[in-house]
């Protein structure tokens, strides 16, 4: 039971970077074709990036626990 529910958060994640991955590409191709997705992909990583830089020893702690959990 708990193997399944696992294996489906792991491909849940799998298939969230992905998507984020291929919204990065096609913002930097087609800046003016997303129009339908109401967000900037690569504006939002990185003011997230900025808020774990920002917060010090946390941020790296939190950073390397979120890794951690995506590569797991």
């Amino acid at each position: 039971m708990i193997d399944t529910v696992r294996g489906w958060l792991k491909q849940l994640i799998e298939f969230a970077l992905v998507l984020i991955g291929l919204g990065i590409v096609l913002q930097v191709l087609f800046p003016k074709a997303l129009i339908f997705v109401n967000s900037d992909v690569a504006g939002n990583l990185i003011g997230l990036i900025n808020q774990f830089s920002g917060a010090g020893l946390v941020g790296v702690i939190a950073v390397f626990i979120a890794i951690y959990c995506i590569k797991r």
